[in-house]
């Protein structure tokens, strides 16, 4: 009993210690924040590459705003969670990879590059069986280790040109 009351006592220091650390060093409560936002991003994008999508539940806010969103999709993790399972349905390979990053105490900015074979439907296409590849670029706030805020853009007509779709879909 002895050593669990210690155990908390020390628990409670170390909480205790990183607090006032970052009253006083700043550039500690920086450093921790861009370390929440890197872990919380680096959660998503686990989520994203393997198809564990309840991870959403735990890096995104439930009223994060999307400034670009998917046609009907919803804010917060169940957004994330149908779009991306449309996505894996329509490229059951897809990955996405970091191809740079920036960051600061409150967002990441990041290139990528998604890539994937066209082996399921696509907005009314069908399956093609081709390979596409892509880049983007995001921009996300976090606050609290989550996702709050994001902007996006991808090459949506370039997969689109390489699937080899004939008419571009309407919203």
């Amino acid at each position: 009993m002895a050593l669990r009351s210690l155990a908390v006592a020390a628990q409670f220091r170390v909480v205790a210690f990183s607090r006032n650390s970052a009253k006083l060093f700043p550039e500690w409560s920086e450093r921790m924040s861009k370390d929440a936002n890197a872990a919380a991003l680096g959660k998503f994008a686990e989520a994203v590459n393997t198809g564990n999508y309840e991870l959403f539940k735990d890096v995104v806010a439930t009223d994060c705003v999307e400034h670009d969103p998917a046609p009907g999709q919803v804010p917060g993790p169940d957004g994330y969670r149908a779009f991306f399972t449309e996505m894996r349905q329509a490229f059951p390979d897809m990955k996405v990879e970091l191809a740079a990053l920036v960051a600061d105490e409150e967002a990441i900015a990041f290139a990528y590059t998604f890539t994937g074979t066209q082996n399921g439907p696509l907005m009314g296409i069908a399956p093609t069986g081709k390979k596409v590849q892509i880049r983007g670029m995001q921009l996300s706030k976090f606050r609290d280790g989550k996702m709050v805020e994001r902007w996006g853009s991808s090459d949506q007509l370039g997969m689109l040109q390489q699937i080899g779709a004939s008419a571009i879909p309407r919203s």
